[in-house]
């Protein structure tokens, strides 16, 4: 039971930073477990660390929701337009891409991809790339950014369908929505902070799904307190970070990280 308990404090830990970070959290559960040579553990209970970082983000960006909530509300009741019944709706919008691939190759990819160590790992590495790369052309090439309040719904719904790559562990659902968005001129705030909204229903739809089959034993409720305490610092930290720094330091370490796997995979 205590190896139990130490396996979910740090794969907790893995998914409240990587869920956050533009690294891939579903790429890190497997990973990191594959590093330390430990058993694979269940969709299941990712799900349920999952859980622990919707909560964090639910906590940080709670008034956020609550008034494009309101937003929308006034907009039935009282036909008031307002940016917050805007984008409560645009963020609705873009979760449906993601939530039907989800529906429709979740289980193929929790059966078929997730044991298959070296194309997460190349995965892990592409996206690094793309982001690195991705990242300075939009520094480059947009001398005046979008800020958050000036998203589009055209912008909305090319986020939403980046978002349904995630569905495949190295991807990264915040690395490819903020790859997408920075692509299409949003400022490094703007697409960090809309990703963030973003990322509450997508997670909530999975949890919704998946919690049913759990047992929330000792172990499972361990992992999920430390997800949400790790989200809560890692969805801070990142929202200080990009005020002054780019993305660069978190596609490099991908790399890093896809190096070391595939070696110890073809290598020993």
């Amino acid at each position: 039971m205590m190896m139990q308990i130490i396996k979910a404090v740090v794969l907790g830990i893995v998914q409240g930073i990587g869920e956050f970070l533009p690294i891939s959290s579903s790429a890190h559960l497997i990973l990191v477990p594959y590093l330390l040579n430990w058993e694979e553990h269940s969709m299941a209970f990712d799900i349920a660390l999952h859980v622990g970082t919707l909560l964090a983000v639910l906590v940080v960006f709670f008034r956020d929701w609550w008034d494009l909530f309101v937003g929308a509300v006034k907009r039935v009741t009282k036909g008031k337009k307002s940016f917050n019944n805007r984008m409560f709706w645009y963020l609705v919008i873009a979760t449906i891409p993601g939530a039907l691939f989800g529906v429709l190759l979740g289980d193929l990819i929790e059966d078929k991809l997730r044991p298959m160590i070296w194309p997460i790992a190349v995965l892990l590495a592409v996206m690094g790339v793309l982001i690195f790369l991705g990242d300075r052309w939009a520094d480059k090439h947009y001398k005046i950014e979008t800020d958050f309040k000036h998203i589009s719904l055209k912008q909305a719904i090319i986020i939403g369908c980046s978002q349904s790559l995630a569905i495949f562990p190295g991807f990264s659902r915040s690395g490819t929505t903020i790859l997408a968005a920075r692509l299409m001129g949003l400022s490094k705030n703007a697409a960090t902070k809309f990703t963030f909204l973003l990322s509450v229903p997508i997670i909530a739809g999975a949890a919704i799904l998946k919690i049913p089959k759990l047992t929330f034993s000792i172990d499972v409720i361990v992992g999920v307190v430390v997800s949400f305490v790790v989200g809560l610092l890692s969805i801070k930290f990142l929202l200080s970070y990009i005020k002054k720094h780019d993305f660069s330091v978190f596609a490099i370490y991908r790399v890093i990280i896809a190096i070391i796997v595939l070696v110890k995979y073809f290598v020993f």
